[in-house]
């Protein structure tokens, strides 16, 4: 039944407690790429069409892609990791392990041509075919002001990017935080992601994912509307002004923190401020079914209704503050009804009110219920902890909001708990919008790690780079003395099984998974992302142990070793081979290994590393650079480009004219614009990939064309193709046709790219 609040204030005013060698795996020559594993920016080919409405309309699923291969038995999921069968016999999608065989040193045997430049896809009609319908035009609310929210009024405009099963354009949605984890809001109110308690937790609230059943929290007026919004400057705190005929109001979003730092359990906070008129709105609290593999419930107890699923305890905490005065004597309303599965709210405003409504949640332990009084001023102390945060970091280079606002999204990707950076806060949004190519990204990739780290040294920062680089080599000397790919938010070695969820994805374009299975590859990019880090550090005034100097000359040494091996690469690649970039890789590892050990970090003689660098210059030399395309090419013998190779004039491997010339050939067979694909052909079956964009600005930087770089970058951040959205969010992948968004979001690797694009470019004008 309802209850009501109105006309004066309410809420409760206390606090109240509730209960060895490396092998690499056989492979059957093939002439294509078949499939990526799904890592930060997996790759692919399409594998089949289109869904149909019919199958939209019925939650299809297709089968999955790529079947995934458990890793060996010593490489078991962490404690409390969750794996959900795939099937309905509760098995998952796998195959069989393929045979295994130890290659002898480098071989070339893949070092012919494999075919000629007009036999490649680069038709640009076809490549610039866009991926999804293409609207007649983007809403000017869905995209970022130019020159900032600070030089440009805001957009007001309907919030209409809904399709009629309830989902969002991914393009509507903005990013608050606490530092465990994120929820995601739509311009219209909605959150439709977030979960519990940590980010790669249950996810009560999944609509995202699955519109009818994955649970969401709505707050909205219930007549026609427009809507403005802006985070609170310099902070990770959300505002949307919602216009209707009979008034205005204002939200305020918040995952908030404590007075120490992050909270014990996670506190959502919405605060209802009338602003003029008298405006009605509309709230649910409404738990999902954890993608499937949980019901929801509601337990009456006589501190309220507390939601339960899975393992998490819940209470919707809400109240009437501030009454205000509509002028004529009448005041603002609150009425709750606790359903069964859902609290629903009746929210009336009036100018001068303030409502609270927030969740608070644990899991598996108890739960402290905060008054409403106490959610709204943890919310005002949560605004000062993130202006106090950026008053740590320095920046006073061009670009500045589209900076600090990224710089924002990456705190809120690292995992307080344990200082690793998420490659992104969601799984399974499809990187081609006719199915597959869905991957989960809540682990903590070391090329990403490797990439905050620069940022976050470059704005003047302390704390995050120090625990971030502790977790890794702890992390890795936990398991052994060769780094992995990634690894859970909490340190742990994730094993190589993904299964699949029964329910749609994003727009029915599924399958949606959990775990990742390029855990077992082998990518060589990773001893030179780990000395990357380690230097950066160093280089910043750090001073290493005697136990992690023995590891990184001990992982130096299989550089050394494992450089001539095929390997994924930077793309997660199925077929091996010996990827241009991950050569690149390997020499930046060695020749960081050098630098170490003259500054007395590491010890031993660091003669090997430096000569087989240099072994590693010359092969590249011979075998990956095209006379014919004047560009290094994507792997020996092919006429293919990878935009990876952009990292490496930043890492210095080359900045002169063959890197130049490389610039200028992936500019004309790989970019849309401003923007930029991954490698040739990947315009068939994705969209751009929002970090190469950004990387091509530093490397023509470096490469001593900064004119272009800056023109290149204010199109990016400014323009109208720009790949930010109307509060400064990137995701991983965009259509440059239409400007929809593609993949996981927000990605850590797109904004570390703007923001190190940013900070190089600034450096380098000023010391022209």
């Amino acid at each position: 039944m309802w209850t009501t609040v109105g006309g004066a204030p309410a809420g409760r005013e206390a606090s109240r407690p509730v209960d060895a060698g490396v092998e690499e795996e056989a492979v059957e020559p093939a002439g294509r790429v078949e499939s990526g594993m799904g890592g930060a920016g997996s790759p692919g080919l399409l594998q089949a069409g289109p869904l149909t409405g019919a199958e939209r309309g019925q939650g299809y699923r297709r089968p999955p892609t790529a079947p995934s291969h458990r890793r060996a038995a010593d490489r078991q999921t962490a404690a409390g990791t969750r794996r959900t069968a795939g099937r309905a016999d509760g098995t998952a999608h796998r195959a069989p392990p393929r045979a295994r065989t130890y290659r002898p040193p480098i071989d070339t045997t893949d070092l012919q041509p494999s075919g000629t430049p007009g036999q490649r896809l680069r038709d640009d009609e076809a490549r610039r075919a866009p991926l999804v319908s293409a609207s007649d035009g983007r809403a000017p609310a869905l995209h970022w002001p130019a020159g900032g929210p600070d030089d440009t009024e805001r957009v007001a405009a309907p919030a209409v990017e809904r399709d009629a099963d309830g989902y969002a354009d991914l393009r509507t949605y903005a990013v608050i935080g606490d530092g465990r984890t994120v929820a995601l809001v739509a311009r219209d109110g909605r959150i439709d992601w977030m979960p519990l308690p940590d980010l790669d937790s249950v996810v009560p609230f999944a609509a995202l994912l699955d519109a009818e059943d994955g649970g969401c929290l709505e707050l909205a007026p219930v007549e026609p509307y427009e809507v403005e919004r802006e985070y609170v400057r310099h902070t990770d705190v959300l505002t949307t002004t919602f216009r209707t005929a009979s008034g205005s109001v204002r939200v305020t979003d918040a995952l908030t923190t404590g007075v120490a730092g992050r909270l014990p359990w996670a506190e959502l906070v919405r605060r209802v401020e009338g602003l003029e008129g008298r405006v009605r709105l509309r709230a649910s609290v409404r738990p999902g079914t954890c993608l499937g593999t949980a019901a929801p419930w509601v337990r009456t107890t006589p501190e309220g209704a507390l939601l339960r699923v899975d393992g998490l305890t819940t209470a919707v905490v809400t109240g009437l503050l501030e009454a205000g005065d509509d002028g004529g004597g009448g005041g603002a309303r609150l009425e709750r009804q606790d359903r069964e599965r859902e609290v629903v709210l009746d929210l009336e405003t009036c100018e001068g009110s303030r409502h609270v409504v927030g969740l608070v949640a644990t899991e598996r332990e108890p739960l402290w219920v905060p008054s409403a009084s106490d959610l709204d001023a943890d919310l005002d102390r949560t605004v000062e902890n993130w202006r106090t945060w950026t008053r740590t970091f320095l920046w006073d280079g061009p670009w500045d909001e589209a900076v600090r606002r990224s710089a924002l999204v990456l705190k809120l990707l690292l995992h307080s708990p344990s200082g690793a950076m998420a490659a992104a806060a969601t799984t399974s949004l499809p990187e081609d919008p006719s199915g597959s190519k869905c991957w989960d990204y809540r682990y903590a990739w070391v090329r990403d790690s490797a990439y905050s780290l620069e940022a976050l040294l470059r704005f003047g920062l302390r704390e995050e780079p120090h625990a971030a680089v502790s977790w890794l080599l702890r992390t890795i000397r936990q398991d052994g003395q060769v780094p992995e790919v990634f690894y859970s938010l909490g340190g742990e070695v994730p094993d190589d099984g993904v299964s699949e969820l029964q329910v749609p994805g994003w727009r029915g374009a599924g399958p949606v998974v959990e775990g990742n299975g390029a855990a077992s590859q082998l990518q060589l990019g990773v001893y030179g992302d780990l000395f990357s880090i380690v230097r950066l550090y160093v280089d910043a005034g750090g001073v290493l142990d005697a136990e992690t100097g023995r590891l990184l000359a001990a992982t130096a040494d299989a550089a050394c070793d494992r450089w001539r091996q095929r390997d994924a690469g930077m793309w997660e690649l199925h077929e091996p081979r010996h990827y241009t970039t991950s050569k690149m890789g390997c020499w930046l590892a060695l020749t960081a290994a050098v630098h170490l050990a003259e500054l007395g970090q590491v010890p031993g003689d660091p003669a090997r590393w430096r000569s087989e660098a240099e072994l590693i210059r010359t092969w590249v030399a011979e075998h990956c650079w095209s006379e014919e395309l004047g560009a290094y090419t994507w792997y020996p013998g092919t006429d293919d480009l990878d935009a990876s190779v952009l990292l490496h004039a930043v890492s210095g491997f080359d900045r002169g004219e063959r890197m130049s010339s490389t610039l200028d050939a992936l500019r004309r067979e790989l970019s849309h614009g401003p923007h930029l694909y991954r490698y040739t052909g990947a315009a068939a079956e994705e969209g751009a990939f929002v970090a190469c964009s950004f990387w091509m600005v530093s490397a023509l930087q470096l490469c001593g064309r900064g004119e272009e770089a800056r023109a290149l970058m204010d199109a990016l951040v400014d323009g109208e193709d720009s790949a930010l959205n109307d509060v400064g969010v990137l995701a991983e992948m965009l259509d440059p046709a239409t400007g929809h968004w593609l993949g996981n979001l927000p990605q850590a690797l797109s904004h570390l790219a703007l923001v190190n694009a940013a900070i190089t470019v600034h450096e380098h004008s000023r010391e022209d």
